[in-house]
């Protein structure tokens, strides 16, 4: 046992899937995300995708994929059609496929997709997360947030060399892992305070 490893179970979760009415995809410039979802899709785990995300908030357009290689270098207006190109080449119809094209940040991720769900009429009591293994929590607490009667089921994907099993061994991967630790606590203060019925209540 390594004295990090409650950071480890806290930062990297991983659930089996299970039939769900959608899959969530959050914004990023990793299209292995997208794959997976294919992947997902195509074993019959969810009938539709709903890839969000416009451009990163620390910049103005979106300036394009970081992987897969195949990827770079490609022209996509948005994260979202980015995630789009890579599920139609991948086989999954183009009417399976609810991108949301404003958000700039996670939690922006959460908050538009549930105005499309809402838009469109559909309940969602199963959602499938497909995001990267190190940001798994942080993406479940904003969607599970917007989401609060969905069970959501995190089935990430490993992106930039960030796994689970030896994420402390590098430099950057130790960076980005525990700046994920401090984005848990430093941006949710204002959403905590926003729910009207903590559920623990304050004393």
């Amino acid at each position: 046992m390594h004295f990090f490893d409650p950071i480890t179970d806290f930062i990297f979760i991983e659930n089996e899937p299970e039939p769900a009415d959608v899959i969530f995809i959050p914004g990023g410039p990793c299209g292995e995300i997208a794959l997976h979802a294919a992947e997902l899709f195509h074993q019959g785990y969810a009938p539709l995708l709903i890839p969000s995300g416009c451009h990163s908030i620390l910049d103005p357009v979106y300036r394009g994929a970081r992987s897969p290689e195949k990827y770079r270098g490609r022209e996509f207006p948005t994260e979202a059609d980015f995630f789009s190109a890579i599920l139609m080449e991948k086989g999954v119809p183009a009417e399976n496929i609810l991108p949301e094209r404003q958000a700039t940040f996670t939690y922006e991720n959460a908050i538009y997709t549930r105005k499309l769900t809402d838009a469109l009429g559909l309940t969602v009591q199963t959602a499938l997360l497909s995001c990267q293994a190190y940001h798994a929590r942080r993406a479940l607490l904003y969607y599970q947030a917007l989401f609060p009667e969905t069970r959501i089921l995190v089935t990430p994907t490993v992106t930039q060399g960030i796994r689970r099993e030896d994420w402390f061994g590098r430099p950057k991967t130790i960076d980005l892992v525990l700046q994920e630790v401090e984005h848990c606590g430093s941006q949710f203060h204002e959403i905590l305070k926003k729910y009207p019925e903590p559920a623990i209540p304050v004393r």
